[in-house]
């Protein structure tokens, strides 16, 4: 009885040609077609200069899943993508995290992936690193998640797809295949299962979407994702487009699983990802080391993260750079020898202050606003007016905890931290939708 889909370990920040996956479409805004290979050629000599490790991620276009030309010719400008970038990182440093995500591979294909990749890069040993993989059902089996533990991932996401659905009874799947797939993950040795919950499309109800969310939670998978069907995640973006539920039982159905979830056991980390206490991204929150990077929230936000494949993202300090999209433009820059790079944008003074000040309170639900002011030399409340104006009309209903020193978000306002983090986006005053709390205990 599932509607569940592909997961991240997090909403993530990943940019994408046809929509934005939740809280990144203030990210997006910022690239443009200024930003082009050299620099990045230019990023990667300058990491290879100060090696610091790597956090891979790698993009399996869905339209190439069936074998034919188009996978071959797409493999091999992805294949001379890695020796390029490769190439220009000299001695590669480690591998601390790698997600493969996307379109999926036939067994002999993706090991001759795998063996180019663990014999450009350095990937760690003794399954010491995060690396991650997405699966979908139908199509995953006990073999499958063999062999792909066998070529090293440990952390992996299941989906399902509902882009066939016809109606209520056509919508809840039966929960016999993900419970085989949790269980072989468990026999095979995988450290984390994540599984994403959508809500809000019309043929869910209150009572059906709690039916499934207790369905749900004594599978007991390692992780949960909850997301509105309005913001799918990014491989489901171009999915044929479902009619939404009311906005009274879309807030309902999001309510239920921030009552439910805790009640089973499961912390909220942040922007709808609920986790056990356990949880590596639990602990690393506690201590205050948590981030976000493009694939989400992460223990590696230090590592220079390296994108490859259509419409992947790299970041190296300040620089922020995205492969083409398009599938022909792609194929013809690597064949020309350069890398892909689309478009990217660089940080400024001013968005590092605001990129800090939103990754700390998304990833720590806190914020010391003294620290902020002698790292970056300035006065919060000027330097954020508007969002101040915001935060003081969250204080007033409860969200926040506001102190001239200290910003706190409180339980109440964890439903909406993605609106809170929103605010410093801002440069004029806050949006209404941020400030009009009136009937907020009421949703």
């Amino acid at each position: 009885m599932f509607d569940v889909i592909h997961s991240r370990s997090g909403r993530g920040l990943q940019p994408d040609p046809g929509g934005l996956d939740g809280d990144c479409h203030v990210e997006e805004s910022r690239f443009h077609a200024g930003v082009g290979s050299l620099d990045v050629l230019r990023a990667l000599r300058a990491s290879r200069q100060q090696p610091r490790p790597l956090a891979l991620n790698l993009q399996l276009p869905a339209l190439l899943a069936t074998a034919g030309q188009p996978l071959e010719a797409y493999l091999a400008a992805l294949y001379r993508e890695i020796r390029l970038v490769t190439c220009h990182l000299g001695n590669v440093p480690r591998v601390e995290q790698f997600h493969l995500a996307g379109g999926h591979l036939d067994p002999d294909h993706l090991q001759r992936l795998m063996s180019l990749l663990r014999k450009r890069f350095n990937f760690l040993a003794h399954d010491s690193g995060d690396y991650s993989v997405d699966i979908d059902l139908p199509g995953a089996d006990w073999a499958s998640m063999g062999r792909l533990r066998d070529l090293g991932f440990n952390h992996v996401s299941i989906g399902v797809s509902d882009s066939g659905c016809q109606g209520l009874s056509a919508c809840y799947q039966d929960p016999g295949p993900i419970q085989s797939l949790l269980d072989a993950a468990r026999t095979f040795g995988y450290r984390k299962v994540s599984v994403d919950l959508g809500y809000g499309h019309a043929w869910q109800t209150p009572d059906s979407f709690a039916q499934k969310l207790c369905s749900l939670v004594e599978l007991e998978p390692d992780r949960l994702q909850v997301f509105d069907y309005a913001l799918p995640p990014r491989r489901y973006a171009q999915g044929p487009r479902q009619a939404p539920s009311s906005p009274r039982d879309k807030a309902l159905m999001r309510r239920l699983c921030f009552e439910r979830l805790p009640q089973a056991g499961y912390l909220h980390i942040g922007l709808g990802l609920f986790v056990r206490a356990d949880d590596d991204l639990a602990m690393a929150q506690e201590r205050g080391s948590l981030s976000r990077n493009y694939q989400g929230f992460t223990r590696h936000g230090y590592c220079d993260q390296i994108g490859l494949g259509l419409g992947a993202v790299s970041r190296f300090d300040g620089l922020h750079a995205q492969n083409s999209p398009v599938l022909e433009e792609y194929l013809e820059q690597l064949q020309q020898g350069q890398l892909a790079t689309w478009r990217g944008w660089r940080c400024a003074a001013g968005a590092q202050v605001r990129q800090q000040v939103v990754e700390r309170l998304a990833c720590d639900l806190e914020l010391d606003v003294r620290a902020i002011e002698r790292r970056h030399g300035l006065i919060f409340q000027q330097f954020f007016p508007g969002a101040w104006r915001g935060l003081e009309a969250m204080s007033r209903a409860g969200l926040v905890e506001l102190r001239e020193d200290f910003i706190s978000i409180l339980p109440a306002g964890r439903l909406e931290v993605d609106v809170i983090c929103q605010l410093f986006e801002q440069q004029a005053p806050a949006p209404a939708c941020a400030l009009d709390w009136r009937d907020h205990d009421s949703r």
